[in-house]
This record gives structure tokens, C-alpha cells and sequence, in this order.
């Protein structure tokens, strides 16, 4: 049986988006097309579903309004 510890990084990630995403009181389709992004992949990235690339996480701490170095700090 395999212990549940510290959540995977896709959803600790995804938390975070998300997390963010409400603190500037944005819908997913308005993060979406801050990103360049697809709605359905931001739903996606947000539970932790997809293992997201470098380009798009660049593009979704700009979306959110974080460099970098803040959206690490806050996974």
C-alpha cells in the first residue's frame, strides 16, 4: 500500500494557480487568455493533471501577475 505523504508537485502547483488565480478574482477563462493558454489545459494544470512545461509556467506567473521566483516560492 502506498503512503500518501507530501502532495505530487503537478498538484502542489496546481493549488497554487488556482490559489492565485481567485486572489485576483479571475475566472479560468480570463487566466486562460492572459496565458495564451487553453481553458480546458488551465482547468487541467489547476488539479494537478497535467506536467506542465517550462514555456506555460512562464506564461501563467505573467498571467498571474508573479515572476518566476514568486509562483515557486508560493508551491
Amino acid at each position: 500500500m502506498k503512503r500518501r505523504g507530501k502532495a505530487d508537485i503537478r498538484e502542489r502547483f496546481g493549488f497554487v494557480v488556482r490559489a492565485r488565480r481567485e486572489e485576483l478574482s479571475l475566472t479560468q477563462e480570463e487566466l486562460a487568455a492572459r496565458a495564451g493558454v487553453n481553458r480546458t489545459y488551465l482547468s487541467d494544470c489547476e488539479r494537478g493533471a497535467r506536467n506542465v512545461s517550462l514555456i506555460v509556467i512562464e506564461r501563467l506567473a505573467g498571467g498571474l501577475e508573479l515572476s518566476l521566483g514568486e509562483l515557486f516560492n508560493r508551491v
